[in-house]
C-alpha cells in the first residue's frame, strides 16, 4: 500500500526539442497521472526543489505547474504536509486532456459566457446596441418565415452580399460584384473554403511567423507544406519568403493589422507581395480581421483593392466588429476562382442562418454598422490608453497592438503558465509564444485585449495581473 506521506515517484519525460513549453509538458504529465489514478487522492507530490532537480528545470517552472494544478482543483497545498492530489476530481475532469493541449489549448478551451478581461477576439459586449439588434432580429424572423420552404443560395442572401459589396467599397476601397462574395460562418470557414478550392495539399504555403495558430492548423489539416516567414515592424518579410519558397502556391497574411503584433504591411512590401503573386501565379489569402478597426491613423486599403487584386482572396468577418455569436463572415474571391469556391460552399459549407443574414443586412443598410464602428474606435482607444498606463507600470516596454497590448516577458519566463494561472483568477490573457511555429523564433509575452475592460474594472484587473506576474 502506498504511503500518502511519501512523495510520489513520478516518471516525466521532458522533450526540449519540441515547440511545446516545458511547463506544459510537465503539467500534462502530472494531470494525466492524476486523471488516470496513478497518483491517488491524497498522495503527496514531490517538493518543487526535488522535482526541479529530477527534471533539470528551474524551481520556478515547477511552482507555476503546481499553481496551475491548484487552479484546476486537481491538487491542493497542505502547508508543511506538501502539495497533495485532491480527494475528488472537479466536474469535467474525468477524461484525459484534449489532444490539442499545448500551444493550441488556449484557442480551444471553453470560456465563460461573459467575456473575461483581456480575452482576445471578443468585442465590447457592454457597448453593443442590443435592443436595436433584437428588433431587427425579430423582423428578420418574420421575413424568414415567408421563405421557409425555399432552398438557400450557397453564396448567401443576395441583399446581404450587395450590402457587403457597398460597405467594402467605402471602408476598404474594394470594387467587387456581389456575385464574387460568399457568405460564411466566419473566418475559419472562409479559410477552409479557399484552401479546399485551391487544392493546397502537398503545396508550399507562406505563413506569418508569428501567426494565428488555428489558421496554421487549418493548413496542416489540408496537407499544405508550411513555410514560416518572419514578421518585423514592416510586416511580412516578403524577401525572405521569396528566398526560401519562391514556388509557393499561396501566402496567408494579415496585412491591415498583423495578428498578433498589430503591425501594418508597409507599402513597399505590399507591392513586392502582389508582384510576386502576379509573376508566379500564386495566390494571396488576405485575413482582414481588423481592417476596419484601425485605432492608430488611417487604415491602409485592402490588398484586394488595387493592382494585383486578381490574385487576392479577401476574407472578413463580423465576429470582432459585432459579435462572434453571429457566426457570420464572408469571402471575396476573384472572378477566376469565385465559381470554384461557390461549388465547395454548396457541397460542404452551406450559407449560415438566413435570419441572421437578413438582420445584418438591415444593420448595414440603415447605417447602424458604420455608427457602431465609429463608437467602438473611440471606446477602444480610451480603454487601450488607460490600460497601457497601468500595465507599463509593472511590465515596462508594453506596446500597443491592434485592439490590445503586448506585454513583453524575459525569455526565461513561461508565458503559458502565467496565462493558466490568470485563468484561475478570472482573467484571460494569451501567451505570445503560442503564436510561433518555430521554438527558436518564439518570444515570451502576454497578449492583452482591451475590448472588454470596463471603466469600473480596469484598475482592479490590471492590479490582479500585476500580482500574478510578480509571483512568478
Amino acid at each position: 500500500m502506498t504511503d500518502s506521506n511519501t512523495p510520489a515517484a513520478i516518471s516525466i519525460q521532458v522533450d526540449r526539442a519540441t515547440a511545446v513549453p516545458i511547463s506544459d509538458q510537465i503539467h500534462a504529465s502530472l494531470r494525466r497521472a492524476i486523471v488516470d489514478g496513478r497518483l491517488a487522492p491524497g498522495q503527496r507530490l514531490p517538493s518543487g526543489r526535488d522535482l526541479a532537480a529530477q527534471l533539470g528545470v528551474a524551481r520556478g517552472t515547477i511552482r507555476v505547474v503546481y499553481d496551475r494544478l491548484i487552479a484546476e482543483n486537481l491538487v491542493f497545498g497542505a502547508g508543511s504536509a506538501g502539495t497533495r492530489v485532491s480527494a475528488q476530481l472537479p466536474a469535467g475532469r474525468a477524461d484525459d486532456e484534449s489532444p490539442l493541449d499545448g500551444p493550441l489549448a488556449a484557442f480551444t478551451r471553453p470560456y465563460s459566457k461573459a467575456p473575461l478581461p483581456f480575452q482576445m477576439g471578443v468585442p465590447a459586449h457592454d457597448a453593443f446596441p442590443a435592443k436595436l439588434w433584437a428588433r431587427m432580429r425579430m423582423r428578420a424572423v418574420r421575413a424568414d418565415a415567408v421563405a421557409f420552404t425555399a432552398y438557400a443560395d450557397p453564396r448567401g442572401e443576395p441583399e446581404l452580399r450587395a450590402q457587403i459589396a457597398s460597405h467594402l467599397a467605402v471602408s476598404r476601397q474594394m470594387q467587387c460584384h456581389p456575385d464574387q462574395i460568399i457568405v460564411t460562418s466566419g473566418y475559419r470557414q472562409g479559410l477552409m473554403l479557399a484552401l479546399t478550392a485551391l487544392r493546397v495539399h502537398g503545396r508550399k504555403v507562406w505563413i506569418e511567423e508569428p501567426g494565428y495558430p488555428l489558421g496554421r492548423r487549418a493548413l496542416e489539416l489540408t496537407g499544405a507544406v508550411i513555410e514560416p516567414v518572419l514578421v518585423d515592424a514592416e510586416g511580412l518579410r516578403v524577401e525572405d519568403g521569396i528566398a526560401s519558397a519562391p514556388d509557393a502556391l499561396l501566402a496567408l497574411v494579415s496585412p491591415g493589422q498583423h495578428a498578433p503584433l498589430g503591425v501594418t504591411l508597409s507599402p513597399a512590401r505590399r507591392r513586392a507581395l502582389l508582384e510576386w503573386a502576379v509573376a508566379t501565379g500564386a495566390w494571396i489569402i488576405e485575413d482582414d480581421y481588423l481592417g476596419e478597426l484601425q485605432l492608430d491613423g488611417r487604415a491602409a486599403p485592402a490588398l484586394a483593392a488595387g493592382e494585383g487584386a486578381e490574385r487576392v482572396i479577401h476574407i472578413g468577418a463580423f465576429s470582432k466588429t459585432m459579435s462572434p455569436a453571429l457566426g457570420l463572415g464572408f469571402v471575396v474571391a476573384p472572378r477566376s476562382v469565385a465559381e470554384r469556391l461557390v461549388e465547395v460552399a454548396a457541397a460542404l459549407a452551406p450559407a449560415p442562418n438566413r435570419t441572421t443574414q437578413l438582420a445584418v443586412t438591415e444593420f448595414l443598410e440603415d447605417g447602424h454598422f458604420l455608427r457602431h464602428l465609429r463608437q467602438m474606435k473611440a471606446l477602444y482607444a480610451e480603454r487601450r490608453s488607460r490600460a497601457l498606463t497601468h500595465i507599463n507600470a509593472f511590465l515596462p516596454g508594453t506596446l500597443t497592438a491592434g485592439l490590445g497590448l503586448i506585454a513583453p516577458l524575459p525569455l526565461s519566463a513561461d508565458d503559458s503558465a502565467i496565462v493558466s494561472i490568470a485563468r484561475g483568477r478570472g482573467l484571460a490573457p494569451s501567451a505570445l509564444s503560442a503564436w510561433y511555429l518555430c521554438r527558436s523564433h518564439a518570444q515570451r509575452g502576454l497578449l492583452l485585449s482591451v475590448t472588454n475592460l470596463r471603466t469600473d474594472n480596469i484598475d482592479a484587473v490590471c492590479e490582479t495581473l500585476a500580482e500574478i506576474v510578480a509571483a512568478q
